[in-house]
């Protein structure tokens, strides 16, 4: 299923990766217990020092020239999505220029969000704004540690946010970052995904069966690569249900400037 939602323009700083969803209880962790670990790790720091080994992408995720045209997934411009038993994709529109600026695949209680920007020839965009990622957390008081996953080096983060009893809470958030050829590919993946191996399976799976469509235009390192609208869709599909909220603006890379990010308040 489809959902086009419309999405705030304004900047939110406070609330991104700001993703909580039934499994908040679980994931959320009172400030007490990590009074010790904010800031980023030590081991981001080391990412500043040059760009990643290049990530196999034998499996994935593809350039369009590493594919056929007709292989089933959703094209959606830049990205072409494959779907998965249960996903439902939002897809975030700029409420100024009327844009998509964000693809998000939702299974169960977590979610996928997933963007495409333009990026050097000589790569290494994701580990400048893994980076980057990082400080922005430390400086909102979050903790950031990056780790190496089946896609690389990915950074794990939390977030503080007021829990319902008015103390502290910490929200989980993945974000995965591939160099491809002239291109970089984001994920986010919140909810329960972000904390669980199991349930971020098949958003991985997404996530690496993604193919990004570069084009021929010239484009700066970081401009974000022009999504669209299903072609199947003809009509707006009706809002999203009560307490789901999406903002969006366009500044630049930094997630937590331009978003957006899903919240769930149950």
């Amino acid at each position: 299923m489809f959902r086009r939602r419309k999405a705030d323009a304004e900047t939110a700083v406070e609330g991104a990766p700001d993703a909580v969803t039934g499994a908040e209880a679980e994931a959320g962790i009172e400030d007490e217990s990590v009074a010790d670990q904010s800031g980023a790790d030590d081991s981001s720091a080391d990412d500043k020092a040059g760009a990643d080994r290049p990530v196999d992408r034998s499996s994935g995720p593809f350039d369009a020239s590493e594919v056929g045209d007709d292989d089933g997934r959703l094209d959606l411009g830049s990205l072409r999505i494959s779907g998965s038993t249960g996903m439902e994709l939002r897809l975030e529109i700029d409420q100024e220029q009327q844009h998509v600026v964000a693809a998000t695949a939702v299974l169960g209680e977590s979610a996928l969000q997933l963007q495409a920007f333009a990026a050097p020839r000589s790569g290494g965009l994701w580990a400048q704004i893994r980076s980057e990622i990082a400080d922005a957390i430390a400086s909102q008081g979050g903790t950031a540690d990056t780790e190496e996953g089946e896609l690389g080096i990915e950074l794990r983060t939390r977030m503080p946010s007021a829990g319902p009893d008015g103390r502290t809470v910490f929200a989980p958030a993945r974000f995965l970052g591939v160099d491809g050829p002239r291109w970089f590919l984001r994920g986010v993946i919140s909810g329960r995904g972000a904390i669980d191996e199991e349930a971020a399976a098949p958003l991985l799976d997404i996530f690496r069966e993604t193919v990004v469509v570069r084009g021929t235009d010239p484009m700066a390192p970081r401009e974000l690569l022009p999504l669209r609208l299903p072609q199947e869709e003809a009509t707006p599909m009706p809002p999203a249900p009560t307490g789901q909220q999406a903002q969006v603006s366009t500044d630049d890379l930094n997630p937590f400037e331009r978003g957006p990010e899903i919240t769930e308040v149950r």
